[in-house]
C-alpha cells in the first residue's frame, strides 16, 4: 500500500474512493499544513501507486478495509480524525468500527457510510454488471477515468494535466481490475456480499458521538441526494453545502480543510 505521511501531531486519515488516488487530497492537504497535524493519505489497494491485484474477487469491502486497518495499526494512529469520500466512506466506517476507538473525529464528503434502505443502483452501477460490455469499458477504455469531469459541478476541475494525473496509475490494461470490481461492490440486492460490512459501518456511524461535519457537493449526479440520510444519521454534525460535484476535493478544498481543522480542534492555530 502506497501512502503519504506528512507532518506531526494529531493524525488525519484521508480516504479516497473509486477510481481516484491520494492525489485527490492534495489541495485539502495544503490547507492542513503547519497546523500540528499528521496527514496520512493512502492509495487504496488496486488504485494509485499501490499494488494492483488483477482478480476481481480480491476487491471486497472487507479486504480493502482490512488493508487500511492494518496501516492504521502499523502506524499506531490514535485519536484519528477520519476524512472520507466515495468508497473511502464505507471503508473508513468499517475500519473505525474495528479500530478499538482509534477514530475520534469524522468529516464525511459525498459518499454513503450507511447501509442502503433500498437497493436501487444508479445507471453507472447497473452498467458495471452488464456482461462483457462493462468488462470492455472498464478494462480496455479505462472507464470511468476519462469522464470524471462529468461528475463535477465544473467539468474543468478535472481536465488537462489533472485528468491525466488520474489516468496515469491505470495506464496499463492489466491494472484496471479495481475500478470495475469496486463499481460492482455497490449492493444491488439485500443478500449482496458487501451488506454485512456496510451494516457494521452503519452501526458505528449512528453511534458516533464525537465531533463530526458533513461537506457536500450538491451538483453530484451520483450522491447529492444522500445528504439527507447522512444529516439524519449524524444529527449533531455541522453541514456545509456547496455547488461542487462528486470529487469535491478538486472544487472546494478550502471548505473541506476548514471542516477538518474544526473537527481536529486546530482552527485557531496560525498557519
Amino acid at each position: 500500500m502506497h501512502f503519504l505521511d506528512h507532518g506531526e501531531g494529531r493524525p488525519v486519515l484521508l480516504l479516497h474512493g473509486n477510481p481516484t488516488w491520494c492525489f485527490l487530497w492534495r489541495k485539502v492537504m495544503t490547507g492542513l499544513e503547519d497546523r500540528g497535524l499528521r496527514l496520512v493519505a493512502p492509495d487504496l489497494i488496486g488504485l494509485g501507486l499501490s499494488d494492483k491485484p488483477r482478480a476481481l474477487h480480491e476487491h471486497t469491502l472487507r479486504n480493502h478495509g482490512q488493508a487500511v486497518l492494518e496501516l492504521v495499526e502499523r502506524l499506531d494512529l490514535r485519536d484519528v480524525v477520519l476524512g472520507v469520500q466515495d468508497w473511502g466512506g464505507p471503508i473508513g466506517a468499517w475500519v473505525a468500527a474495528r479500530s478499538g476507538g482509534r477514530v475520534t473525529g469524522l468529516v464525511v464528503l459525498n459518499t454513503s457510510v450507511l447501509k442502503p434502505h433500498a437497493y436501487r443502483a444508479t445507471a453507472f452501477h447497473r452498467f458495471s454488471h452488464v456482461p462483457l460490455v462493462s468488462d470492455a469499458a472498464f478494462r480496455l477504455f479505462n472507464f470511468p477515468v476519462p469522464v470524471l469531469g462529468r461528475a463535477q459541478g465544473d467539468a474543468r476541475s478535472i481536465s488537462g494535466d489533472v485528468a491525466r494525473a488520474y489516468a496515469w496509475p491505470l495506464r496499463h490494461v492489466v491494472d484496471r481490475a479495481a475500478p470495475l470490481a469496486m463499481a460492482r461492490m455497490v449492493p444491488d440486492r439485500e443478500d449482496h456480499p458487501t451488506v454485512p460490512e456496510l451494516t457494521d459501518g452503519d452501526a458505528w456511524v449512528r453511534g458516533f458521538r464525537g465531533p463530526a461535519e458533513l461537506v457536500w457537493g450538491l451538483r453530484d449526479p451520483i450522491l447529492a441526494r444522500a445528504l439527507k440520510r447522512h444529516r439524519e444519521a449524524l444529527p449533531h454534525a455541522r453541514v456545509t453545502e456547496t455547488q461542487a460535484g462528486h470529487f469535491l476535493q478538486e472544487e472546494v478544498p478550502d471548505e473541506i480543510a476548514a471542516a477538518l481543522r474544526r473537527v481536529a480542534g486546530v482552527e485557531s492555530v496560525a498557519g
